[in-house]
């Protein structure tokens, strides 16, 4: 049995035709069959049942064949690994983001990898900080986009961008009239939030009291889209990163914003990867794309 005896019988199983399946192994038809017939009598069982209407997978037949793909996704992958080996900017690598950077992020630099990292696949995967990072100590994420510096000594990161906070409220608001704003003149309103196990909450809630006596304290989001939305249904006022200022939907509902005066009302974004990850060169290539998409809003030193 050989890898490509595997990839053989894969291919029957997806076009149900030998002919199409010898064809999409680069292969005569008489030499697929040929292979095929010569696994199942050392198998000893019949993996396809012929017969004028066609191919028909055996039940045994589709539990090997589920196997194969596995195998043959396996030697895809160990491939991957050995071209990633001699090359770090080929092969794949995977990406984790957390919600708060994700959508603002992706397509400044999407394009760029795809231009000028060509042999680099990249998997992305947007979830929250805490489970990005069991990730990464667990190797089932190559690297992650944060907003915490690593605190697990198998971690380290590159700084990539210092981005500061905005403060969204209705249009009309007294603070309009406003060139400055900081988190005390917004002490007596709903500063609505994310739900808790988003660090932009955490960061949000470090630079600001909540006031004392909480209208909608029932009100919460798991994205900065419905915090937005909520803003503008007068519900209160909220902070954005600034990245997720681009874009004017400030004027499409009708609200104003002004970024932060407040000391340290800036969050600190991280590209974060173990310390034995073995391809620390597309760390860096992949750092440098991201920064090169950057607007002027952020600060990248």
């Amino acid at each position: 049995m050989t890898l490509r005896d595997l990839e053989y019988i894969c291919a029957v199983a997806d076009f149900k035709h030998f002919g199409k399946a010898a064809e999409a192994c680069f292969v005569s038809q008489p030499t697929l069959s040929g292979q095929i017939k010569k696994l199942e009598e050392q198998l000893g069982v019949i993996l396809f049942e012929r017969s004028h209407k066609g191919i028909r997978v055996t039940d045994t037949g589709k539990e090997i064949i589920t196997i194969a793909r596995e195998a043959t996704d396996a030697a895809r992958r160990i491939k991957s690994v050995a071209a990633a080996a001699q090359d770090p900017l080929a092969g794949t690598i995977s990406l984790g983001l957390i919600p708060t950077v994700a959508p603002y992020l992706i397509p400044r630099f999407v394009r760029n990898i795809q231009s000028e990292l060509k042999n680099l696949s990249v998997n992305y995967r947007e979830d929250i900080t805490d489970r990005l990072i069991e990730a990464l100590i667990s190797g089932e994420l190559d690297v992650a986009v944060l907003a915490t510096p690593p605190e697990d000594e198998s971690l380290t990161a590159i700084e990539l961008y210092s981005e500061p906070f905005w403060l969204i409220f209705p249009k009309g608001h007294i603070l309009d009239s406003s060139e400055t704003v900081s988190m005390t003149d917004v002490k007596d309103e709903d500063v609505l939030l994310l739900t808790e196990g988003h660090c932009f909450r955490d960061q949000a809630l470090s630079i600001c009291r909540p006031p004392q006596k909480r209208r909608r304290q029932s009100l919460r989001a798991t994205s900065l889209e419905t915090l937005i939305n909520l803003v503008a249904s007068g519900q209160g006022v909220t902070l954005v990163p600034a990245l997720a200022m681009r874009g004017g939907w400030t004027h499409d509902l009708d609200l104003s914003s002004r970024e932060l005066s407040d000391k340290g009302a800036a969050r600190q974004i991280y590209l974060t990867y173990r310390k034995q990850f073995p391809r620390v060169k597309a760390v860096r290539a992949l750092a440098d794309i991201i920064r090169k998409g950057l607007p002027e809003s952020v600060k990248t030193e």
